[in-house]
């Protein structure tokens, strides 16, 4: 093991629940407005995961005002103090872009995990 990786390995976070595409999840993110800190929660439905190791990242995609909204967070940045599992679902694509076409609530129909 060479030392870039040493050092990789020191930054992943270990705490986080496991999630993959499909799942509805409630990020906590940390915003800092001014000189005050928050957390701001973003819930919306995993449709890709990509990268690995200190670059792996996930987008989310959720329906605000009938608008569809999506953020791409990175997995292992300080800036994400928690993430929650809502609901598991059931996919068979690695991938759900297709769900960009759909509007209303077809947009976030996944079949619930069993």
């Amino acid at each position: 093991m060479n030392i870039i990786d040493k050092i990789e390995q020191e930054q992943l976070k270990t705490d986080l629940a496991p999630f993959n595409v499909g799942d509805t999840v409630k990020v906590h993110c940390r915003v800092v407005e001014g000189g005050k800190e928050r957390i701001q929660i973003f819930e919306g439905l995993v449709i890709a995961r990509h990268g690995a190791g200190v670059n792996a990242a996930f987008t989310v995609r959720k329906i605000s005002y009938g608008e569809g909204v999506e953020r791409v967070f990175p997995v292992h940045t300080p800036r994400i103090s928690k993430i929650e599992v809502v609901n598991r679902g059931k996919v068979r694509r690695a991938k759900l872009h297709y769900l960009r076409n759909r509007v209303g609530k077809r947009a976030l129909l996944v079949k619930p995990a069993n």
